[in-house]
């Protein structure tokens, strides 16, 4: 498996939103779509503010592969399910990052229904 460098960990960690986009089952990418992403650890994790039916986030889920481009880093990756366990870790990340968008805003990756569709990013060689 491989891993994200330090540099691009912070440059994809640090950017104020990154876009994602999915391989289609023909191989194709699909359109971009612009969401945020934290840092926890060495890893890059995505949410679906609408859950598990967002466009996006099923066009993931069929094929698990896709691309994230953020903070000047384009990577082919693969989109893997959170570990248990770590949703209040992911929370907290969201929260210190986006904080200046309390409310409504930052409240949109916290809801069950986002956390359920929680998915930790992970680059292809």
């Amino acid at each position: 498996m491989a891993l994200w460098t330090s540099d691009q960990l912070e440059r994809i960690g640090g950017a104020e939103e990154v876009r994602v986009e999915s391989v289609g089952e023909d191989g194709k990418l699909g359109k971009p779509v612009t969401i945020w992403a934290v840092r926890h650890g060495d890893a890059i994790y995505v949410r679906s503010v609408r859950g598990r039916e967002g466009r996006w986030y099923r066009g993931v889920r069929k094929t698990r592969q896709g691309r994230i481009r953020g903070g000047g880093v384009q990577h082919d990756v693969t989109f893997e399910e959170a570990e248990a366990g770590v949703e209040g870790e992911i929370d907290a990340a969201f929260r210190t990052k986006y904080r200046r968008y309390a409310g409504a805003i930052l409240n949109s990756v916290l809801t069950p229904q986002a956390r359920s569709a929680t998915l930790k990013v992970l680059p292809r060689p």
